[in-house]
């Protein structure tokens, strides 16, 4: 930690190490070192003469020392440019490599080709977090399925569903972002080798001509980086549409964050369902008794930064001129790696939350006694009719009764008495216990169960087990 220097709290405090490794100076030029290495071994393959103790060369020397970044970083400082600082650095440690090196390219050879290898990588990583939590949200959901609720329209009382029904529209809403964010990467399209204006023409220069070596070489370089798919048009760089799509697919991933974190906040306020709380965890530092649910706030900072950033894919595709300006260049290096670290860090958090979530079912029965007896009404209205009871007669008693009873519970701070009210009532001809049964909560919630049961079997159990891999790690330590 350097006190003196602003240090980035996404790195320092929030995202996790595996993906700050990914977006690393150490990362990126190792990628550059093995592009260069592709670029050789497929230029051999084609016939020009690089001799095996250049390719063994490269290879000796992937990933760069601490002491040729510092190389690297003076040959900066006096050419002002960062691709010929590293092939330098490189050429140092490997001189049978020197000739060799960067041989046909341009800078966006390593450049884009390294952030497309990068890119794919950090997609898997956060699809990875993403499946976990799914996994966490399922688990609570099963747990939970039967559990009856007040729901919310316009966070006004509505008709009751379950809590694990209620979980079920975040983990559906997570689905379709590890859907869309599996898509994204499958989508991605290298940019190989396409020259200064990706016309190709230095490497049909280097090949003496000849158009197909070129193109095969295009070919063979994406192979290696185990790109299925490369782009057939460009210009010097890849369109920067593909940056575009990839933040939007984030974008997609923080909104469904963010709509937890809020609904979660909301239950806490009501004291129905909590974020876990550590027994040494501190809420104010004014007031000891707060439990506030900073875990769910911050979900909320970091998706409304990813959300906001997100644009700035769509603003720098639309601000491109031609073939290639570098106005691209300083933005991108902030944009796609804060995105991916503050959704890595947005999904460390939200398995912190899903996989200690607290439910309090004597507030969330109180809750709903408290709105039951209203929404029962029509159920009692139609029962006392069956039983000889004029409708009309009996719509107006409940009308005043229900009044009564919500000034009740409003100005006074009673408990809801609808239902003694209606059962004492000889008009309806019902006994206590059958005005309470025309309040079960069981009839209120519908299939809600049964909708969880077969949306978890249908499309989550599918997915988790398609996913295996992703659940056997052990959960990332939320740092602060």
């Amino acid at each position: 930690m350097n006190a003196d220097a602003y240090e980035n709290p996404l790195t320092g405090r929030y995202a996790s190490a595996e993906m700050s490794a990914l977006f690393s100076a150490r990362h990126k030029f190792a990628t550059w070192r093995r592009l260069w290495l592709w670029l050789a071994e497929a230029e051999r393959e084609l016939g020009l003469p690089i001799p095996e103790a250049a390719i063994a060369a490269f290879r000796e020397h992937l990933v760069p020392t601490d002491g040729e970044l510092e190389a690297a970083d003076r040959y900066e400082r006096d050419t002002k440019h960062d691709v010929m600082a590293q092939i330098h650095a490189l050429g140092d440690v490997a001189p049978e490599a020197r000739p060799f090196i960067h041989l046909g390219a341009t800078s966006a050879f390593v450049g884009d080709n390294a952030d497309l290898l990068v890119l794919r990588d950090a997609l898997g990583l956060v699809k990875k977090r993403a499946v976990r939590v799914v996994a966490r949200l399922a688990a609570f959901a099963r747990e939970q399925k039967d559990v009856a609720c007040i729901g919310y329209t316009h966070f006004q009382a509505a008709q009751p569903t379950t809590v694990g029904k209620r979980a079920c529209l975040w983990i559906q809403d997570l689905v379709l972002d590890v859907h869309e964010l599996s898509r994204r990467a499958d989508e991605l399209r290298f940019l190989g080798c396409k020259g200064a204006t990706g016309t190709q023409a230095s490497f049909v220069m280097l090949f003496g001509g000849d158009a197909e070596k070129a193109d095969l070489l295009d070919r063979k370089v994406a192979g290696k980086a185990g790109f299925p798919k490369r782009l057939l048009i460009s210009g010097q760089t890849y369109t920067r549409k593909q940056d575009a799509f990839v933040l939007s697919a984030l974008s997609g991933l923080a909104a469904s964050a963010s709509k937890f974190a809020h609904d979660l906040r909301l239950l806490q306020h009501m004291k129905e369902v909590e974020e876990p709380f550590g027994s040494k965890q501190v809420g104010s530092s004014a007031m000891p008794y707060k439990r506030n649910p900073m875990k769910c706030e911050r979900m909320n900072a970091l998706s409304r930064w990813i959300l906001t950033t997100a644009e700035n894919g769509s603003w720098t595709h639309a601000t491109q001129w031609l073939e290639r300006t570098l106005d691209d260049s300083a933005n991108r290096r902030l944009a796609l790696a804060e995105s991916f670290l503050a959704a890595d860090a947005l999904l460390v958090l939200w398995e912190a939350v899903a996989s200690g979530l607290v439910v309090h079912p004597a507030v969330v029965r109180r809750r709903l006694a408290e709105e039951l007896p209203f929404l029962a009404t029509e159920n009692v209205l139609m029962a006392a009719a069956k039983k000889g009871g004029d409708r009309q007669v009996l719509h107006e008693r409940i009308r005043v009764y229900a009044q009564a009873a919500g000034d009740r519970l409003k100005a006074q701070g009673g408990e809801n008495d609808l239902l003694d009210r209606i059962a004492a009532d000889e008009a309806f001809r019902m006994t206590r216990d059958e005005v309470a049964a025309a309040a079960d909560p069981r009839i209120f919630v519908g299939r809600a169960p049964e909708q969880v049961e077969e949306f978890l079997a249908a499309e989550v159990d599918p997915l988790l087990a398609a996913h295996a891999s992703a659940l056997s790690d052990a959960a990332v330590e939320v740092k602060v």
